[in-house]
């Protein structure tokens, strides 16, 4: 039983960009996050090992963002996909960044991906 585990608006300050200004003060992103995994055992047994952990997903991807330091969202989006489904075992993973204040007359501006183990 294929089921999808999301996880949206996880804000995480961290320096991310390629401006002088934004290598110098953090800046908040929004990542919102979709795995699909199976849930059949995890809702026959009602135990979490059986499932993706979704609070160990916002963990891992606020200290890759935050560790990370990088330049684009592209390469943090590459890496935090290739994780989470070597680590919790994710059939697939789609992931969108949101920077709120890159370009100041838009909302935000954002990379998504979708990625398959």
């Amino acid at each position: 039983m294929i089921g999808t585990i999301l996880l949206e608006g996880l804000e995480v300050n961290c320096i991310i960009g390629i401006h002088p200004h934004e290598r110098v003060e953090p800046q908040s992103i929004l990542v919102d996050c979709e795995m699909d995994h199976d849930l059949a055992q995890a809702a026959a047994t009602d135990d979490i090992a059986a499932t993706i952990d979704y609070s160990a997903v916002a963990g891992l991807l606020r200290d890759l963002a935050v560790e990370g330091r990088y330049q684009l969202i592209e390469t943090y989006v590459e890496e935090a996909a290739a994780r989470i489904i070597e680590r919790f075992g994710a059939l697939r993973v789609m992931l969108k960044v949101m920077k709120p204040d890159a370009v100041p007359e838009a909302r935000w501006s954002a990379v998504r991906i979708e990625r398959r183990s």
